[in-house]
This record gives structure tokens, C-alpha cells and sequence, in this order.
């Protein structure tokens, strides 16, 4: 496991790579795909370098990327084991040109994320998680363990999305009380929560699994919780729609973030 970890976390420098040649040139269209979210050739260069490396890596294993999700459940239903990636990850914060955006690739086994790498182009940042081997940061040379906050503060850290706060979500704020919101993009809102930085992520709006599931083996790996609004775990591959439900991602389990 260590050994497919070091691989995976190569491959998404690598798909980083990609994606800050087109950041830095400046020169890039955006289009949109049929749900009218963002696409451009970043995007597009980061699939293609992840899902060959994955293929060559592991090729008795399939891959489910954004960029190729129109795989049916009648065949992904099969699947015990398979990659779950999001070549970009924030692509709205990349047209932004704020650097919050992330490299997402997950290993999915019978529903659970057990290995994952969440890179971040701007900083060369990686975020690693194994079950089994632990959860580090890595920064430079420096490779150091991280874990969330077990006792949230009495004025608790919330991070929320930057580019798609609902109103569902303002609502719960409301009811949480006194609190500090950091606005962050993409999978960077769960890694605040891992290395304790956030207590709180509520996310009452639409996410796709692909967006997910890197993230939460890094929250899960570093002792937190990524739950549904009935207080269970977030599952993958068990239905026909790739959508996730409303979800809450926290660090200490004692308080009852869920029924606000």
C-alpha cells in the first residue's frame, strides 16, 4: 500500500504539472459541459495524464474520472475496486486564478475511499492517506502526520465553499450560533478539517463523488467523520446517480453537528 501510495502521489504532480502549464501561460478557453460547469484544456490535460498512469500503474483496476463519467451503473455496479478521480478539482477557483484548486485521485474499495492523494498545483502541496499506513502533509521535504481537532473550539472554525454557498447552508450558520467562517475551494475545505485547522465543513448543496472521495480517506485517515444528514458515513458507486447527498465533515465526534 505504501508503494501504490508513493505512485498515485507522483502521478498527480505530475497531472499538476499539466494543469500549471496551462495556468501560467494564461491561455486557456473555458467551456461548458451539459450540467454548465466549467471545462478547459487543464482539465482535459490532467484526465489524460492520470488515466493512463493509472492504467499503466494498474490495469486490472477501471478508472471513473469527471471527464469520463458517463460509464452506466449497470457495469460500474461490478466493480469491488476502482479509481475515482477529478482531474481538477475547482476549476471555477482556476479561471479565478486564486490557486485553490486540487489534484483529486481516490481508490475505491466496496463503497469506502482507502487511498488517496489530494495535491495542490499552486503551493506543491500533497495530501496522502492509506488505510492502514496513516494520513501525512506533505510540504517541500517535509512529510509530517496530521490529525483533526478532536475538541471543537467553543467558537467553532466552519470552512465554507468560496464559489457556492447555498442557502440551506446560511440557514444552518444562522442556527450554529457564534462561529468563524473561512472561505476555501475545492477539496481544500475537508484537508482544513484533517490537519485541524477547521472544525466544521457543511456542505448543503450538490457535490459529485468524484469531488469527494480523495478528500474524505484524508478526513477519515486523520480521525474525523464525513457524514450523510442521518449521521452515516459518505458511500460510493451504490446507485445510478454519481450526485452526493448533503454531508457534514468534522473532527470531534462528541458534539452533534448534524441536528443544528
Amino acid at each position: 500500500m505504501n508503494e501504490l501510495l508513493r505512485s498515485t502521489e507522483a502521478l498527480a504532480v505530475k497531472a499538476g504539472e499539466a494543469i500549471m502549464a496551462v495556468y501560467e501561460s494564461g491561455d486557456f478557453d473555458v467551456d461548458h459541459k451539459s450540467d454548465d460547469s466549467p471545462l478547459t484544456k487543464a482539465d482535459l490535460a490532467s484526465h489524460h495524464v492520470i488515466v493512463d498512469g493509472l492504467k499503466a500503474l494498474t490495469p486490472e483496476i477501471p478508472v471513473l474520472s469527471e471527464e469520463s463519467a458517463s460509464i452506466p451503473f449497470e457495469e460500474r455496479q461490478t466493480w469491488k475496486k476502482y479509481w475515482l478521480v477529478d482531474p481538477l478539482d475547482g476549476t471555477k477557483e482556476f479561471i479565478k486564478r486564486n490557486g485553490e484548486f486540487t489534484v483529486n485521485i481516490a481508490l475505491i474499495e466496496n463503497g469506502k475511499s482507502i487511498l488517496s492523494v489530494v495535491y495542490v498545483p499552486v503551493t506543491q502541496v500533497s495530501y496522502l492517506a492509506a488505510v492502514g499506513v496513516g494520513v501525512f502533509k506533505r510540504e517541500g521535504e517535509k512529510k509530517s502526520s496530521i490529525m483533526v481537532m478532536k475538541n471543537s473550539r467553543f467558537k467553532p472554525t466552519v470552512v465554507g465553499s468560496r464559489s457556492h454557498m447555498s442557502d440551506e447552508v446560511k440557514d444552518y450558520l444562522e442556527r450554529l450560533g457564534q462561529h468563524e467562517l473561512v472561505s476555501m475551494g475545492s477539496s481544500l475545505k475537508f484537508c482544513l478539517v484533517a490537519e485541524g485547522k477547521a472544525d466544521l465543513y457543511p456542505r448543503l448543496g450538490l457535490t459529485s463523488e468524484w469531488d469527494t472521495a480523495a478528500a474524505q480517506c484524508i478526513v477519515e485517515q486523520a480521525g474525523g467523520h464525513v457524514v450523510t444528514m442521518d449521521g452515516k458515513p459518505l458511500v460510493y458507486n451504490s446507485k445510478d446517480s454519481l450526485l452526493n447527498p448533503h454531508f457534514m465533515v468534522y473532527g470531534d465526534k462528541s458534539r452533534d453537528w448534524v441536528n443544528i
